[in-house]
C-alpha cells in the first residue's frame, strides 16, 4: 500500500483537513515533512509513524487486509457495546475539546454511562466469583 499528500508538487496544499488530520496522527514535524515532500509512504513505515495501526503481508488469496479486520472485529464483537461506544465518544470528543468541558468531564461522563448497564454487571461477574472462591480458600488455610 502506497498513501501520500502530494498537493504541494502541485503548490498547493492537501485539503478535506490533511493538514488537520495528519500532524494530530504522526505529530507535526513528520506531518510537515510529508506535506513538504509530497512524498509517498508505504506500509511498514506507515505502521511505524502511526498513520495505520497494521501492516500485513499479501497472503495467496489477495485479502490480507480484510482478515486482519474481521481479526481485530471479532475482538471487538467480544467486547460490551456500550462501553465501546462510550470509550469511542471519550476519545474522540476528549481530543477535540468538544463543547468547551475538560476532557477529564467527558470521561467522567462516558464512564458515568456505562456503570448502570447489564453489559458491565454481566462482565464482572466472573470476578466477583473468583475473589469470592479465593476469599474462601484464605479463609480455610
Amino acid at each position: 500500500a502506497r498513501m501520500a499528500l502530494t498537493e504541494t508538487k502541485l503548490a498547493i496544499i492537501p485539503g478535506g483537513g490533511g493538514t488537520q488530520r495528519l500532524p494530530r496522527v504522526v505529530g507535526v514535524s513528520k506531518a510537515k515533512e510529508l506535506i513538504f515532500t509530497g512524498r509517498d509512504v508505504y506500509g511498514e513505515e506507515a505502521e511505524k509513524i502511526g498513520l495505520v495501526n497494521y501492516c500485513v503481508e499479501q497472503n495467496e488469496e489477495g485479502n490480507a487486509a480484510f482478515v486482519k479486520a474481521m481479526e481485530v472485529a471479532s475482538l471487538l464483537q467480544e467486547r460490551g457495546p456500550v462501553a465501546l461506544r462510550m470509550a469511542k465518544k471519550s476519545i474522540t470528543e476528549g481530543f477535540e475539546g468538544w463543547a468547551n468541558e475538560s476532557r477529564l468531564d467527558i470521561e467522567h461522563e462516558c464512564y458515568l454511562g456505562v456503570i448502570p448497564t447489564m453489559d458491565r454487571v454481566e462482565a464482572l461477574w466472573p470476578l466477583k466469583r473468583r475473589e469470592s472462591q479465593i476469599l474462601k480458600a484464605i479463609k480455610k488455610s
